[in-house]
């Protein structure tokens, strides 16, 4: 399974952060937003009410969140995935989050919120 990562598609910030990423990662994730249809389909089968909260690194067994993630995102941006994907993250023009206190307040959360969840399997991506 090729690694996803789901972050908040209503959020300017979140969603220059998903295309930072998706450009690092040159195709290696599949990036998918938490208010998709595929997002929602991850929250119901492996994410708890926290899900919407923090942005998730997901491999084959474990879902990172926040804080948690960074270290696997990493290491995932590092690694020699072969399998690429060409993923398009929608414009962030209209969404909220734009000004400095919002950079700050999606920062602390950043920091404050980690967590790590274990699964069985991700059906259907």
């Amino acid at each position: 399974m090729q690694p996803i990562v789901v972050y908040d598609n209503q959020c300017y910030l979140c969603v220059k952060f998903a295309k930072f990423v998706n450009f690092l990662a040159r195709g290696k994730f599949t990036m998918i937003g938490h208010y998709s249809e595929k997002g929602k389909k991850i929250r119901e089968q492996i994410l708890d009410k926290s899900a919407l909260e923090m942005f998730w690194y997901i491999d084959d067994k474990t879902a990172y969140g926040g804080r948690a993630a960074l270290l696997p995102l990493m290491k995932g941006l590092l690694s020699k995935n072969n399998k690429l994907t060409k993923t398009k993250i929608d414009s962030a023009e209209q969404l909220h989050c734009k000004n400095s206190k919002a950079v700050f307040l999606r920062s602390a959360s950043l920091l404050s919120n980690s967590k790590k969840i274990t699964f069985e399997k991700l059906e259907g991506f």
